[in-house]
């Protein structure tokens, strides 16, 4: 009986998040051998996440990102994963998303020779700057990868005009979806506190309060929106919070040094923020663990973010995003009616949150749509996929 060796390569949170499921669907099959290797892009926030599925790293490249640039990250994590390609010699590589990690992997198997399954396949915005570098990241990873795991239609057909042939591209939904549904279930069992949140935040009490207290989720770290861009999202913030003072704004704030410097640099000079730090409705804590920030998500009235995987997330829970960017590259939730992109102009953020406050039909419109993105079942989809792949290729190849 042949088994197959696939490398499962993680370097960021949202990777954590999106493969563990694909991880926990290979690890049930007799037939494959999975190696998970970490890179060490997110070093602080990714080893949490994978505890938090039960899955062991069996590889720690440690390639940490610290103030390095793009192009020398790139360089050391191809040469890092080069070798440990070259090492554990799998016969497939899977890899999800866009991020630099991903870029090097890719680069790293083609050097190899071997075949990448790529994870999120498909996701476009034609700037190559917007979002940067993720744009042209999963550009380059698509043209090197040799199975594709589109998590929608148009996200297909995105390839397919990138010249990419169909009977390599599979539609399976967006594993997120997958990681959401066991996070819920979990949460069913023993509700997470949250941490850095009042007490009276904390979802044990929430929930029992849910008439008279309302949350709103913020998240702000994309690349292209740094410096002028969070500034202005902490603007629409900070004025938001004192239009609705019963509302509670909650921000986890993310770790790049960029993102911490404008949020810091803007409420700590803000002085009405800072005289009354102590009982605002503004709580900026640090990130979170996966379990509670699916529970904030549940929590919040809606979202405010930036972020790719909450626009994905959020419409299974029911809850209308303002996306905060330019573009997307999920147009799907826009067109869907779940999502609406406000971009970084504070007014245009600022007026849109008033009407998710003040106008109950658009509030309704936007909550109850159905997830363009799948029912969950993406991963057990994506790991059939591999196997038959593996299996036809070791076929051939005799």
């Amino acid at each position: 009986m042949t088994r197959y060796k696939v490398s499962v390569i993680i370097g960021t949170r949202p990777e954590v998040i999106k493969l563990s499921p694909v991880v926990l669907e290979l690890l049930k099959m007799p037939l494959i051998d999975v190696s998970v290797c970490v890179t060490g892009q997110h070093k602080d926030m990714v080893y949490g996440f994978l505890d938090y599925f039960s899955i062991a790293a069996n590889v720690e490249l440690k390639i940490e990102r610290n103030s390095s640039g793009l192009s020398e990250y790139t360089a050391k994590a191809i040469e890092s994963i080069s070798a440990y390609i070259y090492s554990f010699n799998p016969d497939l590589i899977i890899l999800q998303g866009d991020t630099s990690t991903v870029l090097s992997a890719s680069i790293s198997s083609m050097y190899n020779k071997k075949p990448i399954a790529h994870v999120e396949a498909g996701l476009r915005t034609g700037d190559k700057y917007s979002p940067f570098p993720e744009e042209m990241n999963r550009v380059v990873t698509s043209h090197l990868s040799d199975l594709h795991f589109a998590p929608t239609d148009v996200a297909k057909k995105n390839l397919i005009d990138e010249g990419i042939s169909s009977k390599n591209i599979f539609v399976t939904g967006n594993t997120v979806i997958d990681a959401l549904f066991i996070a819920l279930e979990q949460n069913k069992k023993a509700l997470p506190e949250i941490d850095g949140l009042p007490d009276f935040l904390q979802p044990r009490i929430f929930y029992q309060e849910l008439n008279k207290v309302q949350i709103v989720l913020v998240t702000g770290h994309r690349r292209e929106n740094f410096g002028a861009g969070l500034m202005s999202i902490c603007e629409a913030l900070n004025y938001l919070a004192s239009e609705y003072p019963m509302t509670h704004f909650v921000y986890p704030v993310h770790l790049n040094p960029e993102v911490l410097a404008s949020v810091n640099e803007y409420f700590s000079l803000n002085s009405s923020f800072e005289s009354s730090s102590k009982r605002s409705n503004i709580h900026l804590i640090n990130p979170l663990d996966y379990s509670q920030f699916v529970e904030l998500m549940n929590m919040s009235y809606f979202i405010m973010t930036d972020s790719g995987g909450v626009q994905e997330e959020a419409p299974s829970l029911n809850k209308p995003v303002l996306v905060m960017r330019d573009n997307t590259e999920r147009p799907e939730a826009v067109e869907s009616g779940c999502a609406m992109l406000v971009g970084t102009d504070k007014n245009v953020i600022i007026n849109n949150a008033v009407r998710l406050f003040e106008e109950r039909h658009f509030y309704d419109q936007m909550s109850f749509t159905e997830n363009p993105y799948g029912n969950g079942c993406a991963s057990t989809e994506i790991g059939k996929k591999c196997l038959q792949f593996l299996e036809t290729r070791y076929i051939n190849k005799s």
